[in-house]
C-alpha cells in the first residue's frame, strides 16, 4: 500500500510495528511536498530539519521499546496563524512577516507533539483569516486539488487542500464563520469545528475572539477523532478554553447511531443553493431514514449579526495598521476591515444581544433531536478569480456567500463536522452534521456510520 494512502492511525501503527520508520515516513512526505507544492501552493513554510530531527527521536523511542504516542511519527501541518517556535507567524499577512519568530509553539501543536505527531510545516490562508477563498495577494492562491482552476475555499484553504492532495494526513485550521467547513466541503475532506471554547486557541492569531475556533482536517473520521481527543484539555493560556474532562471520542465511534434522533435543517437551509448542494443532504437523509425537518428561527438575521460582530472585532484588532499601512494589506481584506471599522458600536451591542436570543431558540431544537444535517456550501468550488456566482437566478458575491450555511451555526459555537460527498466525475460537496454544544461524540459517531456506508 502506498504510504500516502494510509490514514494517520494506520500510519502510526505501521511505524510503531516497525513496518516503516518515522524517518523514512517523513522523508517520503517531504519529497512529495517538494514535488507538488509548486503547483498546489499549500505550504508557506516547510520544516525539513526540525521534522527529520523529531522523526529520529521517535525511531529511537520505538527502538527502546517505548510508545511515542497514538500519532507516533505521523506528519501534520498547521494553518500559518498557529505559532511555531522559531518561525514567524504570518497569518497570511505581509505585515506580519516583519515580526520576530514565535518563542513557543501554540498549545495545539504542543499537544499533538506529545501524541507523537511530527510538525512538517505551515499552510497558506486568507490574510488574517478573513475570507472563504484562499486567494492571497501576498502568498498566492491555493487551488483545489480536484480541479486546479478552482478555489480550495478558505480561510483554511491550505489546510484542506494539503489533506485532499495527501501531502499530509492531518492538518489544523481555524473557523470563525466557516473557515474549516467551507474548504473541507470544497476539497472533499472531513473537517471538524468543535464547540466554541472546547479546544485551546493559545498561540494562534485571533480574527474575532468571540467567534474563533480551532479544528481538524483529515481523510477519515478516526483520524479526526483521535486528533480531537489529543487536543482536549483546559489551558490557562486561553481563558475561553473550558475546564472539561477530556472525552475520549474514539472509544465510542463503533457504538452505532440507533439512539440518535436526526433531522434535516429546513427553511433557510433549503434555500439559496444550487440543486446539487441540497440534493446531497436529501441523499444523506434517505440513507439515515429520516424525514423530520426542524427550522432555525431567524437564521438569516443570525448570519447578518455574525457579520457585524466579525467585522467589528476583526477591524478593531488592526486599526493601527489600517491607519498607518493600508496599502500593505491584501486589498480584499483591507476593504472589509475598513468597512468593519465604520460599524456603529450600537450595532455591535445589538448583534450580541440578538446572539443570546438566537442561542436560546436553537437550544430548544436539541430537546427534540440530537443531530441536524444541512448543506455546508451553496455550490461546488467556484473558479479561481471569479467574484460573483448565480444562485437561483440571482448574481451574488462569492466571498461572503460561500459561508451562507456555516455562519448561523458557528455564531453560537455549535460543534459541526463537514462530511465530504465525493461525487463521481463531479467536484466534491459537504454535508454539515450539527449537534448541541459539547456533543461532539454524536456527530463523530454519525460521521463514522456514514463513512462506513458510503466509503
Amino acid at each position: 500500500m502506498n504510504i500516502f494512502d494510509y490514514d494517520a492511525i494506520s500510519l502510526a501503527n505501521a511505524i510503531k510495528s516497525g513496518e516503516i520508520t518515522a524517518t523514512e515516513t517523513i522523508t517520503q512526505f517531504l519529497t512529495n511536498i517538494e514535488q507538488q507544492n509548486p503547483t498546489l501552493n499549500c505550504f508557506t513554510t516547510i520544516l525539513t530539519d526540525q521534522s527529520l530531527s523529531q522523526a529520529k527521536e521517535i525511531d529511537e523511542q520505538i527502538a527502546q521499546g517505548q510508545n511515542p504516542g497514538v500519532l507516533a511519527g505521523v506528519p501534520f501541518a498547521v494553518k500559518n496563524l498557529f505559532d511555531i517556535a522559531g518561525v514567524t507567524t504570518l497569518a497570511g499577512s505581509k505585515i506580519n512577516a516583519e515580526n520576530p519568530p514565535a518563542t513557543q509553539d501554540a498549545t495545539a501543536i504542543t499537544n499533538l507533539r506529545k501524541a507523537g505527531a511530527i510538525l512538517i510545516g505551515a499552510l497558506n490562508m486568507d490574510e488574517y483569516a478573513y475570507g472563504f477563498v484562499t486567494e492571497n495577494s501576498h502568498y498566492g492562491a491555493t487551488p483545489n486539488p480536484h480541479d486546479l482552476t478552482r478555489i480550495a475555499g478558505g480561510s483554511s484553504g491550505g489546510s484542506a487542500a494539503s489533506v485532499a492532495a495527501k501531502l499530509v494526513p492531518i492538518t489544523l485550521g481555524s473557523d470563525t464563520n466557516g473557515s474549516i467547513r467551507v474548504p473541507a466541503a470544497l476539497c472533499g475532506v472531513f473537517g471538524l469545528k468543535p464547540t466554541y471554547g472546547r479546544l485551546s486557541r493559545a498561540g494562534t492569531v485571533l480574527f474575532s475572539s468571540s467567534l474563533d475556533h480551532i479544528g481538524v482536517f483529515a481523510n477519515s473520521v478516526r483520524d479526526i477523532t483521535v486528533v480531537f481527543d489529543s487536543l482536549q484539555g483546559k489551558d490557562e493560556r486561553d481563558p475561553v478554553c473550558t475546564d472539561l474532562a477530556p472525552e475520549l471520542c474514539q472509544e465510542i465511534l463503533e457504538t452505532g447511531i440507533d439512539d440518535l434522533r436526526i433531522a434535516m435543517a429546513g427553511g433557510y437551509f433549503q434555500q439559496g443553493a444550487e440543486p446539487e448542494a441540497l440534493d446531497v443532504v436529501e441523499e444523506i437523509a434517505n440513507i439515515l431514514g429520516t424525514k423530520k425537518t426542524v427550522t432555525f428561527s431567524e437564521a438569516e438575521r443570525a448570519r447578518a449579526a455574525a457579520y457585524v460582530i466579525t467585522a467589528s472585532e476583526g477591524s478593531n484588532l488592526h486599526l493601527d495598521k489600517l491607519r498607518s499601512r493600508p496599502q500593505e494589506f491584501d486589498p480584499a481584506t483591507r476593504d472589509r476591515f475598513l468597512a468593519g471599522a465604520l460599524i456603529p458600536a450600537s450595532w455591535y451591542v445589538q448583534a450580541q444581544r440578538f446572539r443570546r436570543w438566537y442561542r436560546d431558540q436553537v437550544r430548544t431544537l436539541f430537546k427534540e433531536v440530537d443531530v441536524i444535517i444541512a448543506p455546508t456550501t451553496p455550490c461546488v468550488a467556484p473558479p479561481l478569480g471569479q467574484e460573483t456566482m448565480i444562485i437561483e437566478g440571482e448574481e451574488i458575491l462569492i466571498r461572503p456567500n460561500l459561508g451562507r450555511f456555516t455562519q448561523p451555526l458557528s455564531f453560537i459555537g455549535l460543534p459541526v463536522v463537514s462530511f465530504p460527498i465525493l461525487q463521481t466525475h463531479q467536484l466534491p460537496l459537504g454535508v454539515q452534521l450539527i449537534a448541541a454544544p459539547y456533543q461532539e461524540s454524536s456527530i463523530l459517531r454519525l460521521a463514522q456510520f456514514l463513512q462506513q456506508k458510503l466509503y
